[in-house]
């Protein structure tokens, strides 16, 4: 009896994972371009161009790359989720958009995220390995220099 209840439920879960196939999150594949306005106003060298095309940019723009695994539900449903958690959260493709104060916050919360280790998620390093200690540095460095024009044009309006 049992045997024929584990079995049952054996081609539900497969009938099932079948079925959620034909169900696909739309893509994040705007292009490339979705980010050229941040890079052209906060200038990052080429080698940070590099660490955020790597780590950043998948679930913080408009643009992801997908592994080939990104066509298998529930994997797909599963990165669908965090691109689009990670683009509510900070969304470079949308940086025209944000205010001056609003750039220096995200900014400043590229900076802790990257030193707490909470950016990028564990779940992304896992496949994509994680920012190494050079990185981390470099990618701070610039964040701080980028955040340097918005705090002087938010004091300047303060006057």
């Amino acid at each position: 009896m049992i045997k024929k209840i584990l079995k049952a439920i054996g081609y539900l879960a497969l009938l099932a994972l079948v079925v959620i196939q034909f169900f696909r999150p739309e893509k994040n594949e705007a292009g490339y371009e979705a980010v050229k306005a941040f890079e052209a106003e906060t200038k990052p060298s080429a080698e940070v161009v590099a660490i955020l095309k790597a780590n950043c940019y998948d679930c913080h723009s408009n643009h992801t790359n997908y592994p080939w695994y990104a066509e298998v539900a529930p994997i797909s449903l599963w990165l669908d989720d965090h691109v689009r958690h990670g683009k509510g959260d900070f969304n470079v493709s949308e940086w025209e958009s944000y205010s001056v104060k609003k750039k220096d916050h995200k900014l400043e919360e590229l900076i802790e995220e990257v030193e707490e280790g909470h950016m990028p998620l564990d779940s992304y390093t896992w496949i994509h390995g994680k920012l190494s200690e050079e990185d981390k540095t470099t990618l701070i460095q610039w964040a701080t220099l980028a955040r340097l024009q918005y705090k002087t044009q938010l004091e300047v309006s303060a006057r």
